[in-house]
């Protein structure tokens, strides 16, 4: 038996007594952590947002004329 297997056996053993008092509560600091998760995407997509509005509309070069050399020949869609 790898110790993989191992821990999903110990892992997946039901608990000798689940109907105690405080089974199935969740605790405070499950709630911190969600509340710090919730805030920290709330940061990501705001920082997200400015990123993307510093972008340029278009990627088409200003001046063409030193690629166009390169271009010549090529199909245009």
């Amino acid at each position: 038996m790898t110790a993989m297997n191992a821990l999903t056996v110990v892992l997946a053993q039901s608990p000798s007594n689940p109907t105690g008092p405080e089974f199935g509560k969740a605790s405070p600091l499950g709630l911190v952590v969600v509340l710090l998760l919730l805030i920290g995407t709330a940061f990501l997509v705001r920082s997200m947002n400015n990123h993307l509005k510093r972008l340029p509309t278009s990627f088409e070069p200003e001046h063409p004329e030193p690629d166009q050399a390169a271009d010549e020949g090529t199909d245009k869609p």
